[in-house]
């Protein structure tokens, strides 16, 4: 029987492309250790079942079962079953706050629990497959249809059963539901740090971007996402970090510089921090397992 192949961060996918929403609709892949990526993650079971460990928590879901997360925390697909077929996409933060969500989830989705529902029906099935279909269609006005029409889907959540992992009662000083303007405030600034994470800025260029004070762009952001400005730009910078190191020619020194660090000591502090080990055995891990 062949070995199944294992899931491998590049360039070209979600952890080198920190700007873009994509979608999917395929077998899982299993993957060999925790990986990050600075979009929120819609995963819909089709068939068959799947495993994650996630920062603190594991989940396990059947078909049918519909799962929200952060996927700024390390998180892994450690199991799924022969048969299994999953959908989905990778949001980038500026969708995200568009999202019309119950009081709090928001927060508590930033700041690290799962949402679970198995709130799903057929239709499900059958949309998540015509929107990866619009998504990839290289027709920009049925790619928009197929965001917006996934987007009001994740708004239903708000009407229909669902659980927290961990337990929402641990969450109980979570932060106060923002109103539009904060949210449209975080709107702007994601992106333009989206779009300029790769060179040097401040939290005076991104506050800037939204039309407001430093010391207010520093405190929405904060209180919307769990994360300071400089976290926010530091993950998008280490996504796209991760992926150049699966190159087998990769120099972190290199890498540390094309990814918007202006030192390679500030670069190691920032990725042993999120992965948990340099970027030097990141790499070595990564050759290890493309072997």
């Amino acid at each position: 029987m062949p070995e199944r192949p294992f899931y491998q961060p590049g360039a070209s996918s979600v952890e080198g492309l920190p700007l873009m929403l994509q979608m999917f609709h395929n077998h899982p892949l299993i993957m060999l250790k925790p990986h990050w990526h600075a979009q929120v993650e819609v995963n819909f079971i089709v068939q068959g079942t799947v495993h994650y460990l996630m920062n603190d928590h594991e989940i396990a879901l059947a078909a049918g079962d519909m799962c929200l997360f952060w996927g700024g925390l390390p998180h892994q697909m450690d199991y799924s079953s022969d048969d299994a077929v999953y959908a989905g996409a990778h949001l980038p933060l500026v969708h995200f706050f568009r999202l019309h969500l119950p009081v709090d989830l928001r927060h508590r989705l930033m700041t690290g629990v799962t949402l679970v529902t198995g709130a799903t029906d057929p239709s499900d099935v059958n949309n998540f497959e015509r929107w990866n279909g619009y998504a990839r269609s290289g027709d920009p006005a049925k790619a928009e249809h197929a965001v917006n029409e996934l987007l009001l889907r994740l708004e239903r959540v708000r009407f229909e059963p669902y659980r927290l992992v961990p337990d929402a009662s641990a969450y109980a000083d979570a932060a106060s539901p923002f109103d539009q303007q904060s949210s449209r405030n975080v709107g702007h600034m994601c992106d333009f740090i989206a779009e300029n994470f790769l060179y040097e800025i401040d939290c005076v260029d991104i506050a800037a971007a939204a039309d407001i004070h430093p010391k207010y762009a520093m405190s929405v952001f904060k209180k919307s996402t769990g994360m300071t400005l400089n976290e926010y730009v530091n993950l998008l910078r280490l996504s796209y970090a991760q992926a150049l190191l699966m190159n087998h020619d990769a120099n972190v020194l290199r890498v540390a510089m094309d990814s918007g660090f202006g030192s390679l000591s500030a670069f190691n502090k920032s990725f042993r921090k999120l992965a948990g080990m340099s970027p030097s055995d990141f790499r070595k891990i990564s050759a290890r397992g493309s072997a």
